[in-house]
């Protein structure tokens, strides 16, 4: 069995103290040993009969460790209680004990614990029926059935997560005081999800489609979620234009096919969209699977040192094993090859289980705050990139993914991402489409998860947490406190904590302005667009061509979203200009 501990005083604990300090903290005995929380999971692969862990929410909890479960896997066998996940919780001389697949049952029983009879035969009135509807077993059953799914997400319905650990490789301290990037050699514990963006849970993974790349770091200081895309920049810049971009990208609602000209009819209005629908109708338009692509941030962020310093950063996510991508034909044949048409799944299962773990190098690239408005572009439009000659990619760490989920609905359809979610030292920009998903990420969880989904066990943190967020439908925490409100007299706690270990990184400059519904100033749609396209060879000019002009030649794009489209791309360079509309106009007399 492996023991956890509780130091009794939490404000003595802080990191500078001595190895001989903590275990005096922490009342251990001669055979026992303090290990830090972000390196249990090599004590618990190891042979240590005991191990303490700095949990301050609990006075103990013993979990069996000849399942060998990671620390940040506990979740997903166990129930949350005081804010933590918790198999067996001492209160007081009573045991309470939560529901646990470890648990040694012989028979089969209801939700409520009572054995069942059988399985296999309903309760009836003799062996020919009819069915007694006092069956309780029977009731549960259909009941639990009925209810086995939840609400699809509106977007990145089809994905798949990993589990695995960031280790931090090169020291940024100097722009930002997150204690998980503190110290080269550190590792975090993460679960990673990637995932098509507009088609159903049920869609081929082969499919021309931006990627969704999220990451849940499970840090010292709370949660750090990660939601990127395999594309760096989108279609529009303003949160209030993304429900259209949603709908003109689904299929048509009367005939529930994709069309391309819903796509450019709508589009035609968003010149900024000119720069992804290179990446979409590109060559780079289908990865090959999970592990073969890239991942970005695709907003800019801020990072902020001990001094409260903020430094514009933007990330990105290169695979080691490098970029492939499929052309149509080959993702048709992937398509048809697979009969789960999910590829791209089975290839990233299949190498974690053969112990080819992925991994990916993280960059980060930098701007300072103060010379935001020297450049011919918006460094807060999503719509736009930080040139790479301009500002160069910088290593911080790299991710590897060594273990599968345990189970798919608990691990992958119960995870929840919000890029609001940041750890002291990192945070949101006044990107004004980052600022709008902020709202709906948590928002859109809620409806789909509930008000307590951040309770579930793979969306809570794996550091010690504490609040006054009781109530709700789902609240799984078992709390026996009589002050529920803050501040007290009677019971006080520090709401100032991250201030004191940060400095003044919760500092910010002030911002003022008239109240308005406008748009940026320095859009710039046409520069960075022209010069990606540029940089393509003549294979890949011309698969962007072909798929654009399948999108301007459906029967029901009209002329003047031809013609629209016709302008956009001879702003964005004079050579495809032309030659767009030259094998336009030849397509158009052949019908």
């Amino acid at each position: 069995m492996a023991k956890f501990k509780q130091p009794e005083k939490f404000a003595e604990w802080v990191d500078e103290v001595d190895e001989q300090q903590q275990e005096a903290l922490l009342g251990l005995e001669d055979d026992e040993e303090f290990v830090p929380a972000y390196e249990m999971q090599d004590v618990l692969d190891s042979d240590a009969e005991e191990v303490v862990c700095p949990d301050f929410s609990r006075k103990s909890l013993i979990i069996d460790k000849r399942s060998q479960q990671h620390p940040e896997q506990f979740a997903g066998n166990m129930v949350m209680t005081s804010g933590h996940t918790n198999g067996v919780q001492p209160q007081g001389n009573k045991e309470l004990r939560y529901p646990s697949v470890h648990d040694d049952t012989v028979s089969m029983t209801t939700n409520v614990g009572t054995p069942v009879v059988s399985n296999q035969h309903s309760e009836s009135v003799s062996r020919r029926g009819p069915v007694l509807m006092e069956d309780y077993h029977l009731l549960e059953k259909l009941a639990q059935f009925n209810r086995g799914k939840i609400p699809e997400r509106v977007v990145h319905a089809r994905g798949m997560t990993a589990k695995g650990y960031f280790e931090t490789t090169h020291d940024i301290t100097d722009i930002c005081s997150a204690e998980f990037l503190s110290k080269v050699g550190r590792k975090t514990p993460l679960i990673a999800r990637f995932s098509t963006v507009v088609h159903e849970s049920g869609s081929p993974e082969s499919l021309r489609d931006t990627r969704g790349f999220s990451v849940k770091f499970y840090t010292n200081e709370g949660n750090w979620d990660f939601v990127g895309n395999n594309m760096p920049v989108f279609f529009v810049r303003d949160g209030i234009n993304f429900p259209d971009l949603i709908r003109c990208l689904r299929p048509n609602p009367k005939n529930h096919l994709q069309e391309g000209w819903r796509i450019l009819d709508f589009l035609s209005h968003h010149p900024e969209s000119i720069f992804i629908l290179m990446w979409l109708l590109g060559p780079r338009g289908i990865p090959a699977d999970w592990r073969h692509m890239e991942g970005f941030g695709v907003h800019t962020f801020k990072m902020v040192n001990k001094a409260g310093k903020e430094t514009y950063v933007k990330f990105h996510w290169k695979p080691t094993c490098g970029v492939k991508v499929l052309t149509d034909e080959e993702a048709k044949e992937v398509g048809m090859a697979n009969n789960v048409q999910s590829h791209a799944t089975e290839d990233l299962w299949n190498s974690i289980e053969s112990g080819e773990f992925p991994e990916w190098k993280l960059y980060i690239q930098t701007m300072e705050v103060e010379d935001e408005l020297k450049y011919d572009f918006d460094p807060l439009d999503a719509s736009k990139i930080f040139p790479e000659d301009q500002f160069p990619l910088q290593p911080v760490g790299r991710m590897v993914l060594d273990r599968n989920i345990d189970n798919f609905f608990n691990e992958q359809e119960m995870i929840a991402f919000n890029p609001g979610v940041t750890p002291p030292g990192i945070r949101v920009s006044d990107d004004k489409l980052l600022q709008s998903r902020v709202f709906a990420y948590s928002d859109a969880q809620r409806y789909r998860l509930g008000a307590n989904y951040q309770l579930l066990p793979v969306n809570a943190p794996k550091c010690p947490y504490k609040n006054n967020h009781y109530e709700g439908t789902m609240n799984m925490t078992q709390r026996d406190e009589e002050v529920n409100y803050h501040p007290s007299r009677q019971f006080d706690i520090d709401d100032n904590a991250a201030s004191k270990s940060h400095g003044t990184a919760w500092t910010s400059p002030t911002a003022s302005g008239p109240r308005v519904k406008q748009g940026i100033e320095k859009e710039n749609n046409f520069q960075q667009p022209g010069e990606y396209y540029r940089s393509f060879d003549r294979e890949s000019k011309d698969v962007f061509q072909k798929h654009l002009l399948t999108f301007m030649t459906h029967p029901k794009c009209s002329e003047a979203v031809q013609m629209t489209w016709i302008g956009f791309m001879h702003k964005t360079d004079a050579e495809l200009g032309k030659e767009i509309e030259q094998k336009f106009n030849n397509m158009q007399k052949k019908n």
